[in-house]
């Protein structure tokens, strides 16, 4: 009981995060529900592309209208991002079996394979964030099409693999890629990440059975802490959020890598 009621206020700071930085939602969600809700990796992707989805959903329409969101460019990225997710939860992640491989003694599961890869991305993002003292800018101001298609196909297949909407990639490729100031960049990100997260979600609807309370619950408390978080944005130096948010990202993905790939 104690740790669904931390797992509860936990999901309020999923939607804190999105608000703040426009990415990062599932670096929170996922833990939280494997671990404090006792969820299973595979699940635990699933609901997470939910409340990541519906929660960026909530913020984009703000961000939109402070004219934050730019549509032309969200749409672009977004429809090759989104053929790969929805691919990707309906036929890669289900064919996935439980034992993977063997590795010398070692045996490699599908629990083992979902939350290594998605704590490995978690130390890559991490890196960046923690090292770069300045705001994320950009010179280049011609929009490279064929980078954003091949960068939104790999974000999609990530995201369908482990249930990440991908933020900490997305941003840096909207303000590299097409110019986009930085702000711009996160309301376009929550709105691409929004569409991603909730069309692979409907590829696990064909092949799972939904916990709807719980998913709803935590939801709703996401989507009460974007809407705080959305508030805070304008008022704390992001470059002092970044450089936090890097080290809780180092910090929560080195354990779990300990927890499921050491110990």
């Amino acid at each position: 009981m104690t740790e669904e009621l931390i797992g509860y206020a936990a999901s309020i700071l999923i939607g804190v995060v999105l608000g703040l930085l426009g990415g990062g939602g599932s670096i929170l969600s996922i833990p939280i529900l494997v671990y404090l809700f006792g969820v299973d990796p595979v699940m635990a992707s699933a609901y997470s592309l939910f409340i990541v989805g519906m929660t960026s959903l909530t913020g984009a329409v703000r961000k939109y209208r402070r004219q934050l969101v730019n549509l032309k460019t969200g749409v672009l990225f977004g429809i090759p991002s989104i053929v790969g997710t929805f691919l990707t939860r309906l036929f890669v992640v289900p064919a996935i079996p439980n034992i993977v491989f063997h590795a010398g003694d070692v045996e490699v599961t599908r629990r083992m394979l979902i939350l290594g890869v998605f704590a490995i991305l978690m130390v890559l993002a991490s890196i960046p964030m923690i090292r770069d003292s300045k705001e994320v800018t950009s010179e280049n101001k011609r929009f490279r099409i064929a980078l954003v298609i091949i960068e939104g196909m790999i974000i999609g297949f990530l995201t369908g693999l482990v249930g990440a909407g991908g933020g900490f990639l997305i941003i840096p490729a909207l303000v590299f890629l097409t110019g986009l100031r930085f702000k711009t960049a996160v309301g376009t990100s929550l709105f691409i990440i929004a569409i991603n997260s909730l069309t692979g979600f409907a590829g696990d609807l064909l092949n799972h059975d939904m916990n709807w309370t719980l998913l709803l619950t935590i939801t709703s408390l996401a989507v009460f802490g974007i809407i705080v978080g959305s508030r805070l944005s304008g008022r704390i130096p992001g470059t002092y959020l970044r450089k936090a948010f890097g080290w809780f990202t180092l910090v929560t993905g080195s354990y779990i890598i300990l927890r499921e790939l050491v110990t």
